[in-house]
């Protein structure tokens, strides 16, 4: 792993973005070609992550000029981040082939994350849900089977969980969401636990389990009254717990709580306008 790797904070791309500069001034020589690309990669990803797309591919035109002069690891590297950029800004037909193109080279030359990181974005991209299946099982398999991978397991069993979740397979997916939680106690990262808590606990709603989900996301609150960073995500879940257990009342303030936080989320207002609206019709 790159030591610039251990920097990022995809929560603060602008803050891993001025890190990344601060490191890309140091280099000069010629011999750190391949380090120099690889973080330029990276910058451009912070820049994708702030939605400034044309940025992004001006900095991967620097990377490609040098393209042909770089190692594999160097090459996979600008493929994922290209293909992420044009993902990001809804061009996947663009982004497709560089993904595929990556999982090649990460195959053939043992780059093993890079492998899974490719298969996963076609587990993102893809334009059908079986497709997109069959990418993140691959990717699955794939981490299994190569202990350079591990870390991707995680990620891995929270997007197949949600995508058994989208064909309706709860119990399948409930199975995902507790072997996420359970592999990201072993990391003890104490947000992505947060997060895998807080996916286990929305799909026992979803099968009706509603009580024991409410004394989960119950805890998630506690954590965060305690320091955790405020989560809306969390208010709705306890909102829609207590709204099915005939507790309205209770459910109104959660509601407000949530409708204040996630109508400042600009991707649930543009794609789920319905959900933020409901949010706001029960929080009266």
């Amino acid at each position: 792993m790159r030591d610039f790797d251990k920097l990022w904070d995809f929560n603060h791309p602008d803050e891993t973005e001025r890190k990344f500069r601060s490191l890309l001034v140091e280099v000069q020589h010629p011999a750190e070609l391949d380090y120099k690309a690889e973080l330029l990669t990276q910058i451009a990803r912070t820049l994708g992550l702030q939605k400034k797309f044309a940025k992004a591919h001006e900095v991967l035109n620097q990377v490609e000029s040098d393209l042909t002069n770089t190692v594999p690891r160097t090459q996979i590297r600008y493929l994922l981040e290209r293909g992420r950029v044009f993902n990001s800004s809804a061009r996947q037909e663009e982004a497709l082939p560089l993904f595929v193109e990556a999982w090649k080279l990460g195959c053939r030359y043992g780059e093993d994350e890079l492998a899974v990181d490719a298969a996963h974005m076609l587990g993102i991209a893809e334009s059908t849900p079986e497709r997109r299946m069959e990418w993140n099982m691959l990717a699955l398999e794939y981490a299994e089977r190569h202990p350079n991978a591990s870390r991707w397991l995680g990620s891995l069993y929270n997007n197949i969980g949600w995508a058994q979740v989208e064909a309706g397979n709860l119990a399948e997916a409930l199975d995902l969401f507790e072997r996420a939680l359970q592999f990201r106690q072993g990391q003890g990262n104490a947000n992505l636990i947060f997060i895998a808590k807080w996916s286990v606990a929305k799909v026992l709603r979803l099968m009706d389990q509603t009580s024991k989900a409410l004394e989960l996301q119950l805890e998630l609150l506690k954590e965060i009254e305690q320091g955790a960073e405020s989560d809306g995500y969390v208010y709705e879940e306890i909102a829609e717990c207590l709204y099915t257990l005939d507790r309205r009342m209770e459910a109104s303030s959660y509601f407000s709580k949530a409708y204040e936080l996630l109508s400042h989320d600009h991707w649930l207002t543009n794609n789920e306008p319905d959900r933020i609206a409901r949010l706001k019709d029960l929080s009266t």
